[in-house]
């Protein structure tokens, strides 16, 4: 918030006359401007149009109406901040629109601002060149525990100052009236933040930010992921397992941008997308990038979700299914995946992107160009080593014991077989086994690989075009075990 308020004030000074705060938090927003007006000796004013205009001697008579406001305030010489609360509301009157410009005209000089406060990104075409947009972040882990401290002092509450840390850091990613009503949720559970009351925290955190449609949160400790397979993937993510930390800044390192993940159905990529929160203990944002699309302002679900997700940094932000949404983007709104490729050149904040996608001819080029991340990776179709180990992970999923069952003889018959599809063998076996009152066996596992036909088989054509396209611009994510395998083979002859 600190920075807003000094864009704010940087803004003001080389007399910008009209600014955009985008922020839910009326309450915080005002708070905060006037500690900056009082800090600056400007006289404070604000516009509600259930009140009318207020300033420093109370409230103006017959200034509901928006016009009636501005043109009482246009009169008034002393330097001033005006806020306006709802005023988006009357952007389809042209002689709303004409008021706010002709008040433009004239605080600058005065040193006087004019602030419109709204939760959406709505800017008249006539207002455009005239207006600055400061997004203001959601409460930092400095507001969280202030907030928190505030509580426990007032409740005589004494908790340690481990768990202290972990009710802040749990609570970010919500506006300040979320985190006040989730304080007051946990106090009402009668443990008075204790350790238990830590998963209740995490289910009013993820109902909070599932509410936008297009945002999930995940729980890094609620993930229990085993990953068969894409070894290259898994060492890579590996030696970048300590690319957040102080030491890796030290050294010189950059902090890593982000990770895209390409290839067939089923192959795990959403699943790895997972296992990189678990791998790193980060917390883990999706984003339905199809949804956004869908809902509304891209644009705005954009900066809502960075907004987030800066604000709960370090974190991982999963984009699913990427081209569902980007492949619009020409037709919906080119401004949105400016704003996105933009932010994923110049962030500041460990907010590290995983992107998955199926299809990538359909993607805008630019969002593939280097610096936007870090890799990108080809994800396959599992080869034999592979398919091995993921039968042995789903098999033990199930509480089976894997040398029960030769899965060799499984994992040869299983070519072409997605991961997905390798766990509906596993499950169609148990199936027919379990209809017929018995344990399965190697042989139902063997039946129900013969009965499958996979997706690689009728997509035959789509798969060697997405394996033409990677090629030469993605790694692999799997390991390369032919020269192994010829060296085997050669041993045992």
């Amino acid at each position: 918030m600190e920075e807003v308020i000094l864009k704010l004030k940087q803004h003001i000074d080389a007399r910008y006359p009209l600014f955009l705060m985008l922020s839910h938090e009326e309450r915080r927003v005002w708070r905060q401007i006037g500690f900056f007006a009082e800090d600056e000796g400007l006289e404070l004013w604000r516009w509600r149009a259930t009140v009318g205009l207020e300033g420093p001697k109370g409230i103006i008579e017959n200034t509901r109406n928006p016009v009636d406001a501005v043109s009482h305030f246009i009169k008034h010489k002393y330097p001033s901040v005006l806020v306006l609360w709802g005023l988006e509301g009357y952007f389809s009157d042209p002689e709303v629109i004409r008021a706010v410009r002709d008040l433009c005209l004239e605080v600058g000089a005065k040193r006087q601002a004019v602030i419109i406060q709204s939760p959406t990104l709505n800017i008249p075409e006539a207002l455009e060149k005239s207006i600055a947009v400061l997004d203001v972040p959601l409460p930092s882990v400095e507001e969280g525990a202030l907030l928190l401290d505030v509580v426990c002092s007032s409740q005589g509450i004494a908790i340690s100052k481990d768990l202290f840390n972990r009710f802040v850091y749990g609570s970010l990613g919500l506006t300040e009236e979320e985190i006040k009503r989730l304080y007051s949720r946990i106090l009402q559970s009668g443990q008075r933040f204790s350790e238990s009351d830590l998963r209740l925290q995490i289910q009013e955190k993820r109902k909070a930010i599932h509410r936008s449609n297009y945002l999930e949160f995940w729980d890094v400790h609620s993930l229990q992921l085993s990953v068969g397979g894409l070894d290259n993937l898994k060492v890579w993510l590996k030696e970048r397992a300590l690319a957040f930390t102080d030491d890796a800044r030290k050294y010189g390192l950059p902090e890593p941008k982000g990770l895209f993940l390409l290839g067939v159905q089923g192959c795990g990529k959403s699943l790895m997308a997972k296992a990189v929160a678990q791998m790193w203990k980060l917390p883990l944002l999706r984003l339905d990038v199809g949804a956004l699309f869908s809902v509304g302002s891209a644009e705005e679900g954009f900066r809502q979700t960075i907004r987030i997700a800066e604000s709960m940094s370090p974190v991982i932000l999963w984009i699913d299914e990427l081209e569902k949404g980007f492949a619009q983007a020409k037709q919906q709104s080119a401004d949105s995946l400016g704003y996105f490729l933009t932010w994923m050149q110049e962030k500041r904040k460990m907010v590290f992107v995983v992107a998955t996608a199926n299809e990538v001819r359909q993607l805008p080029p630019e969002l593939l160009r280097k610096g936007r991340f870090d890799e990108i990776f080809f994800v396959d179709l599992p080869d034999v080593h592979e398919r091995l180990e993921i039968l042995d992970i789903h098999l033990k999923h199930r509480k089976r014991n894997p040398d029960n069952y030769a899965l060799d003889l499984v994992a040869e018959e299983t070519e072409r077989f997605s991961g997905a599809e390798l766990e509906q063998v596993v499950i169609s076996a148990m199936y027919k086994a379990f209809a017929e009152r018995r344990e399965f066996d190697t042989e139902d596992l063997l039946e129900a690989s013969r009965e499958f036909v996979p997706l690689a088989v009728t997509m035959d054509d789509q798969l060697k075009d997405l394996r033409e396209w990677a090629r030469p611009r993605a790694r692999r994510a799997t390991a390369d075990r032919r020269r192994v395998d010829f060296f085997a083979d050669w041993g045992e002859q």
